[in-house]
């Protein structure tokens, strides 16, 4: 029990934790934690030393080699892994006031990572007027940061996505032809 009593204590740790649990297979250098969770280097060492102080993640390597990955021998993994996924919530507010600055939103759909299909192409549909990308790209980073996941998305003029939408394409049929969830549907789909 000990070691779980260290995992929780902070955003910032959920962060790190789902950054460490959701990536199981992946190698991450200190730059990257932070890059990843959005964290300050004080947080980010911190929030490290906590997560390798209880097992979850172990070190790799020393001085400007050093990595972290996740201790798949961690006792716990498993059922932390279904705790968080289950546990991890999809505010649409927050999302769309963020997706917002972009642009003029007219279509914003959640599938792939906010639907439980983790196969999926895509997890984020944006499609809008006067998008502009690097604002857009800066808000899917950060759903990241809280998701702990890359996030996947794709982005589309109003024309452009009703072109597609008409010639079925191939994208779009995987969004709209498994679970999706509509945050924002102003072209009437």
């Amino acid at each position: 029990m000990k070691p779980l009593a260290k995992l929780f204590g902070s955003s910032a740790r959920l962060k790190a934790l789902r950054l460490f649990v959701f990536n199981r297979e992946a190698v991450f250098t200190p730059a990257e934690v932070m890059l990843r969770t959005k964290l300050g280097t004080k947080a980010a060492r911190r929030e490290l030393a906590a997560l390798i102080a209880s097992g979850l993640v172990r070190k790799k390597g020393s001085g400007a080699s050093l990595k972290y990955q996740t201790n798949p021998r961690f006792e716990h993994l498993d059922a932390l892994d279904s705790f968080i996924r289950g546990t991890t919530n999809v505010y649409p507010r927050s999302m769309i006031m963020g997706l917002r600055r972009a642009g003029t939103l007219r279509l914003v759909v959640l599938s792939g990572l906010f639907t439980g299909i983790l196969e999926s192409q895509i997890d984020l549909l944006v499609v809008g007027d006067h998008l502009d990308e690097r604002i857009l790209a800066a808000a899917v980073r950060s759903l990241e940061a809280e998701f702990g996941r890359e996030v996947r998305y794709a982005s589309f003029a109003t024309e452009d996505f009703r072109y597609r939408y008409g010639v079925y394409d191939r994208l779009l049929r995987d969004v709209f032809d498994y679970p999706h969830r509509l945050l924002i549907d102003k072209i009437g789909l």
